[in-house]
């Protein structure tokens, strides 16, 4: 674009190519998002145990996996800046390398989850749950390796500005998620009545065929041709996966740190029993979907960002940013107002038990409260990932979530016994002091990054 065009014109079109990039990135979290709904309701109907046995393994399964997952996204701005700066040969080898870290990230977090079951009584979770988290952990874990393989081969077409496999794919689990779910659940077909048991099998099943329909996808696909992904084996090689591990680590540290926030909230608040797990599990799987946009909207910006910095264009790469800031405090608006207006009707829909409905209904009204902070939380680091400045971003999050957000929910929530409401109000500082430090680091970063097109930018100023 020329730079005589003026400058609302500039950014007019950089929110709609960015809003065009994200909105199948939206779609795809959403209906990743679907999944803990369907999760929710098939086993809030099958029974209160059922539900909380499916929050506290949801819990455990997505805490790990935040770091393989958070690590994986080192690869979009990678990707982004080869392709920006005309170095497409690069991108094939640089996938094959990726493909061996998600490998091994997956095996490591499958014997995680084979041996973290035998840590729900010492964490206190109580014993009517423990059986039906332990069954759904030990099926969902099967499809782990698929997953980290799945991520990669998502984010290099995240990457590439091409957004829809995700979207598809997404929708396409779903849809086999939901009739092998419940039957695996109620037991339909023959099938065997297995609870909780039964959608971590499904998830499994689930995984698998999105990660292989996906390598299908980028074989065949003529958009891809030219990268060479699959041409031949290639064993691992340490120097590239050493620097995807050195921008990756982080991210998925971060990652971690924020979900665990909300993880750990809902493992504190299985000690309380069946109706306070199933009440916030209903809250936090309506917040979680809240949240997919602005998350969707977070990697279109890493994109962006990342494609701007390869081109050397230090006001493409502000405009990127800010363009996504616009969009994002949009649709928080309309999810709060959501929330605000609909809590009641929206959890009708998970449950018939009227003491579990309220308290998920009052817990709505808190996630209300915080759809602004954790926009502009999860778009600034978006934005700071496409700038490749990833370590001293992890350590603001560890501090306003473990240092701010954590100690003042579980004071509030456990000691002064004021229940899952005080454990929520954690959540709503945590995610406000993230999104005031990183929205600042970005900022100062976006004004002091090298803007060079040789080779990959790191900003750890």
């Amino acid at each position: 674009m020329s730079h005589s065009t003026p400058v609302p014109a500039r950014f007019g079109a950089e929110v709609r190519t960015s809003a065009k990039l994200a909105a199948p990135l939206v779609a795809g979290h959403l209906s990743t998002g679907l999944i803990g709904f369907v999760d929710s309701v098939i086993a809030g109907h099958h029974g209160t145990d059922t539900l909380a046995a499916v929050a506290v393994g949801t819990a455990l399964f997505w805490l790990p996996m935040m770091i393989p997952m958070g690590t994986l996204m080192s690869l979009p701005p990678s990707v982004s800046q080869l392709d920006g700066s005309g170095r497409r040969s690069e991108i094939g080898p640089l996938f094959r390398q990726a493909l061996w870290l998600a490998a091994a990230l997956g095996v490591v977090l499958f014997a995680f989850l084979s041996v973290v079951v035998h840590a729900l009584e010492p964490m206190g979770i109580a014993p009517e749950i423990r059986p039906g988290a332990t069954a759904f952990l030990h099926g969902i874990r099967w499809g782990i390796p698929a997953l980290t393989l799945f991520f990669c081969m998502r984010y290099l077409s995240d990457g590439l500005h091409w957004t829809m496999p995700t979207m598809l794919l997404g929708f396409g689990g779903l849809l086999l998620l939901v009739p092998l779910g419940y039957a695996l659940t109620y037991g339909f077909g023959g099938l065997p009545e297995l609870g909780a048991g039964g959608l971590g099998i499904a998830s499994a099943i689930m995984m698998w065929s999105q990660a292989i329909a996906f390598a299908i996808y980028l074989k065949r696909s003529r958009r891809f041709a030219d990268l060479g992904l699959f041409v031949h084996f290639e064993g691992p090689r340490w120097p590239p996966i050493r620097n995807l591990l050195g921008t990756g680590l982080p991210i998925g540290i971060t990652v971690a740190m924020e979900g665990g926030l909300f993880i750990t909230t809902a493992l504190l608040i299985g000690r309380l029993g069946d109706v306070p797990v199933a009440a916030h599990q209903i809250a936090i799987n309506v917040a979680s979907l809240c949240f997919m946009v602005p998350m969707g909207l977070a990697e279109a910006t890493t994109v962006r960002v990342g494609h701007a910095l390869g081109r050397g264009d230090r006001d493409a790469l502000r405009r990127a940013a800010f363009a996504g800031y616009t969009i994002v405090l949009a649709t928080q608006l309309m999810s709060g107002l959501v929330l605000l207006t609909g809590n009641d009707l929206i959890v009708s829909l998970y449950t018939d038990d009227a003491a579990v409905a309220a308290l998920a209904a009052t817990l709505l009204l808190y996630a209300a409260a915080f759809q602004f902070p954790d926009g502009i939380q999860v778009l600034s680091a978006g934005a700071l990932r496409g700038l490749k400045d990833t370590r001293v971003p992890m350590f603001l999050a560890a501090f306003a979530y473990w240092g701010l957000g954590m100690p003042l929910g579980a004071g509030l929530g456990l000691w002064l016994g004021w229940g899952p409401k005080g454990m929520w109000i954690g959540l709503i500082v945590g995610l406000s002091a993230a999104a005031v430090l990183l929205c600042s680091r970005f900022l100062r970063s976006s004004r002091v990054a090298p803007m060079v097109q040789e080779g990959a930018v790191t900003n750890e100023a």
